[in-house]
């Protein structure tokens, strides 16, 4: 039967993935199970969407309650769970005016327009360049893509938008020789993810703050995959101190559901998008915004940051250790349940090794084994993890 499913699937769907040979059936805590009843411990969390884990039915009540009374208005309305959830996310952010998009790509376009249009009123000028950091991704659509630094994912489709410069993440003095007088925005994720999981340092974020402060320069920090409890705090940045003037966040924010947001200052705006300059459909519906509004009531009330501290330590300790074992392991980085083993042979082997043993792994690069399950594991998960992973490493032939 999975075969079947699978060779249509083949047939039917566009080949844009390389997709492990599973379907998937149904999901209960950090465990999901395919349709033959295989059952998979979960460390990819849907790449750090299902913050909740599976089969929450707080959450899902949530859902089917809004289901029953409204899923979309469009935005020529208010509704009730679009204003419930921008207060939330404005609370939890600190910050002030809250745009829901569908995903986190479209987050980041959102945030690109706004910086654009910040610094084209100040001065009526349309040649401004924005700054991006190499190895980061930011999305596929074009202008998320135009600030991916990987020139990989973006050479099929060239030319991009234009006027972006790259420089390496936590290093300031590449930051600061791509600064010209065009420069209108910075933008950076603050634990970058699909290039490896690399942390920003508190260091360099402080110094791109201040020289952006003294510049009048735009930072955005794309918190979609890092954001969300995932690190420890709600937003990674939090755990530095550095605001930024514009977020972009998306998968655990709605824990399954669709949803992304681009949030940003006062300042920001009331000097930049206005009625007309940027839309959505589907952005801001009940259906979606509900989700949103529960994941947030939950996060407070599970104690999910508390668990994400004390398990997070705990697997950075349990990785550091196969450093330690393994002569292939060259380093374990990341922070909260955002962890990395960068490796220096192919990972691909070892995850699909995992797979067959009933642990759900994923990649951040072709040598480092990625490390992202639902907020809510605990250390007997860990340890579970562990004797499955070490079972795969030790099949490693060098």
């Amino acid at each position: 039967m999975m075969k079947q499913y699978i060779e249509e699937a083949e047939a039917a769907l566009l080949h844009t993935y390389n997709r492990y040979q599973v379907v998937l059936d149904k999901g209960d805590g950090v465990y999901l199970y395919d349709i033959e009843g295989k059952k998979y411990l979960d460390f990819a969390s849907g790449i750090g969407v299902f913050a909740l884990g599976y089969h929450n039915e707080m959450y899902n009540d949530a859902l089917k309650g809004q289901i029953d009374k409204l899923i979309h208005t469009s935005n020529y309305y208010y509704n009730i769970p679009a204003i419930e959830a921008a207060q939330k996310l404005k609370k939890a952010s600190g910050m002030d005016r809250i745009f829901f998009t569908n995903s986190g790509a479209e987050a980041v376009e959102g945030a690109l327009k706004a910086a654009r249009k910040y610094a084209y009123l100040k001065d009526g000028c349309k040649d401004h360049e924005i700054i991006a950091m190499e190895h980061s991704f930011h999305g596929r659509t074009f202008g998320a893509l135009s600030v991916t630094g990987n020139p990989h994912y973006r050479e099929a489709f060239e030319p991009m938008i234009g006027n972006v410069r790259f420089a390496e993440l936590n290093d300031f003095d590449s930051v600061l020789a791509q600064v010209t007088d065009k420069t209108c925005a910075i933008i950076l994720e603050t634990v970058q993810g699909e290039g490896g999981i690399y942390p920003a340092t508190e260091d360099f974020l402080k110094k791109v703050r201040a020289l952006c402060d003294e510049r009048d320069i735009l930072l955005i920090l794309d918190e979609i995959q890092c954001g969300m409890g995932r690190t420890g705090t709600m937003f990674a940045w939090q755990r530095y101190g550095v605001k930024p003037d514009i977020m972009a966040t998306a998968k655990a924010l709605g824990c399954g559901i669709p949803v992304g947001a681009f949030a940003m200052t006062e300042r920001v705006g009331s000097r930049s998008l206005t009625s007309g300059d940027h839309g959505t459909t589907y952005g801001g519906n009940p259906l979606a915004c509900a989700a949103v509004s529960r994941v947030f009531d939950l996060f407070e009330s599970e104690r999910i940051l508390e668990n994400v501290d004390q398990v997070g330590e705990y697997l950075g300790t349990c990785l550091e250790k196969l450093v330690e074992e393994y002569t292939f392991i060259e380093a374990a980085r990341g922070v909260g349940l955002m962890r990395g083993l960068a490796c220096s042979v192919l990972v691909g082997g070892i995850i699909n090794r995992a797979l067959e043993k009933g642990l759900i792994l994923i990649n951040a690069g072709t040598q480092v084994i990625r490390f992202i399950p639902p907020l809510i594991i605990s250390r007997q998960n860990v340890d579970e993890m562990m004797g499955i992973l070490r079972e795969c490493l030790d099949e490693v032939e060098i």
